[in-house]
């Protein structure tokens, strides 16, 4: 039997990182050996990552295995989303267009400020009191 052919690619958001692994098949999504609808049990968090693939009309013609780490699965869910993108990229050069104009290309700088001494968060004060 012939070898699979399959296109791996990173995402990141927050503090959180997927590796990406995208072959055809009949659409099933593990991520970390688990099926996705278990492993994100938000529906929100299950639409980001199917985004990419109704965008390429993809659905249910390739599997996808992610590998995550670190952070929540907020932040899970948008870099696999990154990952499952840039591995489309790898397949399939001419979904570039749709995907950048979609916005799924960019990555989502935004990370967690730091706490700083003397506050109850970043920027959050402990309440003032008068008397």
């Amino acid at each position: 039997m012939a070898e699979k052919v399959q296109y791996m690619a990173t995402g990141r958001r927050k503090s959180s990182i997927a590796r990406v692994r995208i072959m055809t098949g009949e659409g099933k999504i593990l991520v970390n050996k688990r099926p996705f609808e278990a492993y994100f049990p938000r529906e929100s968090n299950r639409l980001i990552i199917m985004q990419p693939l109704e965008t390429a009309n993809m659905v249910s013609k390739l599997d996808i295995f992610a590998n995550c780490n670190g952070g929540g699965l907020s932040g899970q869910a948008g870099a696999v989303k990154l990952g499952i993108a840039r591995a489309l990229i790898k397949m399939d050069a001419s979904l570039r267009a749709a995907l950048k104009k979609a916005g799924f290309l960019t990555r989502d700088s935004r990370e967690r400020e730091r706490k700083k001494y003397g506050r109850k968060r970043a920027r959050r004060r402990f309440q003032f009191t008068k008397r």
